[in-house]
Protein backbone atom coordinates (compact mmCIF):
# COMPACT_ATOMS: atom_id res chain seq x y z
CA UNK A 1 0.00 0.00 0.00
CA UNK A 2 1.33 3.44 -0.97
CA UNK A 3 2.30 5.26 2.26
CA UNK A 4 1.13 8.64 0.94
CA UNK A 5 -2.32 7.19 0.26
CA UNK A 6 -2.47 5.82 3.83
CA UNK A 7 -1.68 9.28 5.17
CA UNK A 8 -4.70 10.69 3.31
CA UNK A 9 -7.11 8.09 4.73
CA UNK A 10 -7.34 9.91 8.09
CA UNK A 11 -5.36 12.98 9.09
CA UNK A 12 -4.48 13.92 12.69
CA UNK A 13 -6.05 17.29 13.45
CA UNK A 14 -8.80 16.74 10.86
CA UNK A 15 -12.14 18.17 11.97
CA UNK A 16 -15.70 17.44 11.01
CA UNK A 17 -18.63 19.54 12.10
CA UNK A 18 -22.37 19.86 11.84
CA UNK A 19 -24.90 22.34 13.18
CA UNK A 20 -28.48 21.55 14.11
CA UNK A 21 -31.51 22.65 16.08
CA UNK A 22 -34.01 20.24 17.66
CA UNK A 23 -37.70 21.05 17.56
CA UNK A 24 -40.00 19.92 20.38
CA UNK A 25 -41.64 17.53 17.93
CA UNK A 26 -38.28 15.96 16.94
CA UNK A 27 -37.36 15.48 20.60
CA UNK A 28 -40.68 13.82 21.40
CA UNK A 29 -40.54 11.60 18.30
CA UNK A 30 -36.98 10.45 18.99
CA UNK A 31 -37.81 9.71 22.63
CA UNK A 32 -40.85 7.69 21.58
CA UNK A 33 -38.91 5.82 18.88
CA UNK A 34 -36.22 4.78 21.38
CA UNK A 35 -38.70 3.93 24.17
CA UNK A 36 -37.42 6.79 26.32
CA UNK A 37 -40.54 7.70 28.27
CA UNK A 38 -38.90 10.37 30.41
CA UNK A 39 -41.44 13.24 30.31
CA UNK A 40 -38.60 15.79 30.14
CA UNK A 41 -38.47 14.90 26.41
CA UNK A 42 -42.18 15.33 25.60
CA UNK A 43 -43.96 17.31 28.34
CA UNK A 44 -43.13 21.04 28.32
CA UNK A 45 -44.98 21.49 31.63
CA UNK A 46 -42.96 18.85 33.46
CA UNK A 47 -39.69 20.00 31.89
CA UNK A 48 -40.52 23.57 32.92
CA UNK A 49 -41.34 22.57 36.49
CA UNK A 50 -38.04 20.66 36.62
CA UNK A 51 -36.25 23.95 35.98
CA UNK A 52 -35.18 23.40 32.39
CA UNK A 53 -37.43 26.05 30.84
CA UNK A 54 -38.61 23.63 28.16
CA UNK A 55 -38.12 20.20 26.66
CA UNK A 56 -34.62 18.73 26.76
CA UNK A 57 -33.11 16.34 24.23
CA UNK A 58 -32.51 12.76 25.22
CA UNK A 59 -28.79 12.16 25.61
CA UNK A 60 -29.03 9.33 23.13
CA UNK A 61 -30.46 11.71 20.51
CA UNK A 62 -27.34 13.85 20.43
CA UNK A 63 -24.97 10.89 20.79
CA UNK A 64 -26.69 9.12 17.87
CA UNK A 65 -26.23 12.16 15.67
CA UNK A 66 -22.60 12.46 16.74
CA UNK A 67 -22.00 8.79 15.86
CA UNK A 68 -23.81 9.18 12.55
CA UNK A 69 -21.58 12.11 11.69
CA UNK A 70 -18.51 9.92 12.27
CA UNK A 71 -19.89 7.08 10.16
CA UNK A 72 -20.79 9.39 7.28
CA UNK A 73 -17.50 11.25 7.25
CA UNK A 74 -15.23 8.23 7.55
CA UNK A 75 -17.06 6.16 4.94
CA UNK A 76 -17.04 8.93 2.34
CA UNK A 77 -15.64 8.81 -1.19
CA UNK A 78 -15.84 12.50 -2.15
CA UNK A 79 -12.06 12.96 -2.22
CA UNK A 80 -11.36 9.97 -4.47
CA UNK A 81 -10.55 7.61 -1.58
CA UNK A 82 -13.18 4.94 -0.91
CA UNK A 83 -13.28 4.24 2.83
CA UNK A 84 -15.12 1.99 5.21
CA UNK A 85 -15.34 2.62 8.92
CA UNK A 86 -15.87 0.42 11.96
CA UNK A 87 -16.75 1.95 15.30
CA UNK A 88 -14.75 0.21 18.03
CA UNK A 89 -15.58 2.28 21.12
CA UNK A 90 -17.43 5.50 21.89
CA UNK A 91 -18.00 7.13 25.27
CA UNK A 92 -20.18 10.13 26.00
CA UNK A 93 -20.54 12.41 29.02
CA UNK A 94 -23.66 14.50 29.32
CA UNK A 95 -22.72 17.77 31.01
CA UNK A 96 -25.77 20.03 30.55
CA UNK A 97 -29.13 19.62 28.82
CA UNK A 98 -29.80 20.69 25.25
CA UNK A 99 -33.09 22.51 24.74
CA UNK A 100 -35.56 22.61 21.88
CA UNK A 101 -34.86 25.60 19.65
CA UNK A 102 -31.18 25.92 20.62
CA UNK A 103 -28.59 26.10 17.86
CA UNK A 104 -26.08 23.33 18.52
CA UNK A 105 -22.63 22.92 17.00
CA UNK A 106 -21.11 19.44 16.87
CA UNK A 107 -17.38 19.07 16.27
CA UNK A 108 -15.18 15.98 16.14
CA UNK A 109 -11.37 16.31 15.96
CA UNK A 110 -8.97 13.51 15.06
CA UNK A 111 -6.59 13.31 18.04
CA UNK A 112 -4.45 10.56 16.53
CA UNK A 113 -4.40 8.23 13.55
CA UNK A 114 -1.94 5.36 13.29
CA UNK A 115 -1.68 2.58 10.74
CA UNK A 116 -2.40 -0.81 12.31
CA UNK A 117 -1.04 -3.53 10.04
CA UNK A 118 -2.90 -6.44 11.67
CA UNK A 119 -6.22 -4.62 11.27
CA UNK A 120 -5.18 -3.30 7.86
CA UNK A 121 -6.45 0.17 8.63
CA UNK A 122 -6.02 3.42 10.44
CA UNK A 123 -6.72 3.14 14.18
CA UNK A 124 -8.14 6.55 14.99
CA UNK A 125 -8.89 8.41 18.23
CA UNK A 126 -11.29 11.34 18.14
CA UNK A 127 -12.51 13.93 20.62
CA UNK A 128 -15.94 15.42 20.08
CA UNK A 129 -18.44 17.78 21.61
CA UNK A 130 -21.90 19.23 21.10
CA UNK A 131 -22.09 22.81 22.31
CA UNK A 132 -24.98 25.27 22.31
CA UNK A 133 -24.03 28.11 19.98
CA UNK A 134 -22.58 30.92 22.05
CA UNK A 135 -22.12 28.58 25.00
CA UNK A 136 -18.80 28.47 26.75
CA UNK A 137 -18.95 24.79 27.70
CA UNK A 138 -19.98 21.68 25.78
CA UNK A 139 -23.25 20.00 26.72
CA UNK A 140 -22.09 16.60 25.42
CA UNK A 141 -18.49 15.41 25.27
CA UNK A 142 -17.43 12.32 23.33
CA UNK A 143 -14.34 10.18 22.83
CA UNK A 144 -14.24 7.64 20.01
CA UNK A 145 -11.96 4.92 18.71
CA UNK A 146 -12.65 3.89 15.14
CA UNK A 147 -10.96 1.84 12.45
CA UNK A 148 -10.89 3.36 8.97
CA UNK A 149 -9.94 1.08 6.10
CA UNK A 150 -9.74 1.31 2.35
CA UNK A 151 -12.85 -0.10 0.76
CA UNK A 152 -11.92 -3.31 -1.06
Amino acid sequence: MDMSLREKLVVAGEQLSHSLRYSEQEMAQFAALTLDRNPLHFSPDIAGRAGFGGLIASGQQTSAIMMGLLATHFSRRDDGIAREMLCLNVNFAFKTPLLAGQDIDIVWTVASADWHSKLDGMLTQLDGHATPRGGAKPAVVGRATILVKFEP
